[in-house]
Parts: C-alpha cells; structure tokens; sequence
C-alpha cells in the first residue's frame, strides 16, 4: 500500500482539482477472496451443524438437517425426530450454538478491529480494561447479590457494566495523560485500570471465600444457556458492533501505513481509532456478559487469517467474523463432549486448540 505524494496528480484528477479522501490501491490480496469467503460460510455450516447433532446425546445429522429445513417457509420436510430429540435441538442445542457464534465472531472481529488501530497483531478485546471491568462487575454478584431474588439475572448486567467502565477508566487516563492520538497512553492506561480492577477483583474474592469457586468457573468461560435470552440479550450490541467494524475495514487498511500518511489520504487517524475502539469495546462488553472470559480467540482467529490470506483488513475482519464464529462452535462442541457428561470450561479448550495450532502456522507459514 503507498502514499500519493504531495502534490501528485492522482488518476481521474485534473491539476486544478482539489485533494480529497482517496482510497488505498486496490491490490489482489487487500479484499476478501470468493473462496476464503465461501470456505468461511462453510465453515461455520459444519461447525453449525456438528454443534447440532453430536453432544452427550448424538442426534441423526440427517434428522436435524431436514429439521432446519422444516422451518423454513414453503418447505415441508419431516424430520423424523421424536419430541424429545425436537426439543433438544430448538430449546438447547440451536441457541447454544448461535450464542458461541456470536461471541466468537464478536471477539474474532473485535480483536482484528484492535490490532488494526493499534498496529499489533498480538492485540485482543480485553486490551483496554474490558475483562477486568467485567471481572469485576461478576464477582460483585457471586459474592453479594447471587441470592437476591432479582426479576432479572444480574450477572449479565453487572458484567456489562464493568466492562464499559474498564473501558471509559482507561479511555479518560489515556487523555488525561497522553491525548487522544496517543495510543502508547492508551495501552498503558489500559494496563493501569487492568491491575486496578484486578487488585479490586481479589479484595472483594479474599472476602467472600464462598464465591471463589463460581467466579473462577465464569472467568475460564461457559456457554450454558436457558434458551434463546442470551442470544437475544446480546445480538442487537453484536450487531451494531460487528456493522460498525465491517464498514470502517477500508479505513484500518488506510490506517495501517501510518497516521501521517493517513491523514494526507483524507483519512482522520483518531476519529477511525476512537470508533473501532468504541464499537469493539461494546461488542466485547456484550459477548463476555454471558459467555466469561474466553481467551484466545481474539487474537489466535484475526491473525491465522492474515498469515493463511496476506490480506488487509477488507480481507480479515470478514473472514475473522466467519472463522471466528465456527472456531467457538467447535470448541464448545468439544467441551461438552470430551468429558462427558461434565463439561470443560470452553476457556481451557481454547487455550489447548489455539496454542499448538497457531505455533503449526508460525512454523509453516511466513509472516506476511
């Protein structure tokens, strides 16, 4: 990707044209190719699927095949499943599959968004104060509000709210500190609030003992759900996310040669960071709110695709959606199934998948 120089007639300009924003060149590997893009949607296919039928009580692939079919409009295809494999399909097995969906599409997303406005691909969601602040917010109702007869479930909420507010603690540091553009200010804040919540987190442990076993099982991470709550708790924020992320692709490939450079292309470096660092906040806030805190994806996901891909941000924050999604439907597949009927905190498989593989691609691969 290069710069116009200053002053250079760029093509379709005549002399006297004034500048404007103008796009990066288009080069074969910047957009996402057709087929990674069909091998994506694939992907989460099978993932989806598997999710589906495989689980302390394998169901026909077949059966729940023509089940998703027989919901949809004009077409009439029996299943053949009885009323318990039914209502296991829709009541437990579908919502918990499109929840790991979205939260792994959302932290795969989030994380790529991350490491384009900061540069780095070892950057992930929980960077600015977002796992600390829900960390936080979770053990404040493990440890005093857990019984307390709420008309809502107040883990969600709480864990949101922590997570927005290690986000804006870390956003007003960095300016306090280092301005806006800063975002060595940034990072540093981000570590600040991160041990301060932490520190906060382990006072409040210390002195409710009792609550040391549930807080624990929640930071390494779960996907249980009591039907479709959880899924509609959290898609509007994905959703709005996700979007927010998808239409700025462009900008963090413009972003990526350098603020100046950025800004004689038209481009406001700090007004892109602040979005992307808003929308991938938000969205993380409302995946880790019913999920825990899964590691792992948002950086193992975004980064095996520029290494397979090469491609710039148009290319990997969609496929990171794609991949991101199916990476989390495995690996709760796998959860629930290797030591079953118990089930392995989703955050440990994570670990035990990404690391071995990521290393496989470190090796075989160049970085791009």
């Amino acid at each position: 990707m290069t710069a116009t120089a200053p002053g250079a007639t760029r093509p379709g300009r005549g002399p006297g044209t004034p500048p404007g924003p103008a796009a990066p060149p288009v080069t074969a590997s910047s957009r996402a190719h057709p087929l990674w893009l069909l091998a994506g949607v694939a992907a989460v296919l099978v993932a989806a699927l598997a999710g589906v039928a495989l689980g302390p009580v394998d169901l026909p692939i077949g059966g729940v095949t023509m089940s998703a079919l027989d919901r949809l409009p004009f077409i009439d295809a029996p299943s053949g499943l009885s009323a318990r494999d039914t209502a296991i399909v829709w009541e437990l097995r579908v919502p918990r599959v499109v929840l790991g969906g979205l939260v792994g599409a959302m932290l795969a997303t989030a994380g790529a968004g991350y490491q384009g406005v900061f540069r780095n691909p070892l950057a992930d969601p929980y960077l600015l104060g977002v796992a600390a602040g829900a960390g936080v917010g979770a053990t404040l109702v493990f440890a005093y509000g857990a019984g307390g007869g709420w008309i809502i479930d107040p883990l969600p909420l709480a864990a949101f709210t922590g997570a927005l507010a290690g986000v804006a603690a870390t956003y007003l540091l960095s300016r306090s500190v280092g301005g806006q553009r800063d975002t060595v200010s940034l990072i540093l804040a981000g570590v600040a609030v991160t041990a301060f919540f932490t520190a906060v987190q382990t006072f409040v442990q210390q002195r409710e003992a009792d609550s040391l076993r549930r807080v624990y099982a929640w930071l390494l991470g779960r996907l249980a759900t009591t039907g479709w709550s959880e899924v509609r708790l959290i898609l509007p924020y994905v959703a709005v996310a996700v979007a927010v992320l998808l239409v700025h692709r462009r900008l963090l490939d413009v972003l990526s040669v350098g603020d100046r450079e950025a800004v004689a292309l038209g481009v406001s470096a700090s007004r892109v960071r602040l979005v992307v660092v808003i929308a991938a906040s938000l969205g993380t806030a409302a995946a880790v709110a019913v999920s825990g805190l899964i590691g792992f994806v948002g950086i193992i996901v975004p980064h095996t695709v520029r290494l397979l891909t090469g491609g710039g941000y148009r290319a990997i924050l969609p496929l990171s959606l794609l991949f991101g999604a199916a990476f989390l439907i495995l690996a709760d597949l796998l959860s629930r199934t290797v030591l079953s009927p118990a089930e392995v905190p989703i955050g440990v498989v994570t670990a035990f998948l990404g690391a071995p593989f990521f290393a496989w691609i470190l090796r075989h691969r160049r970085l791009q």
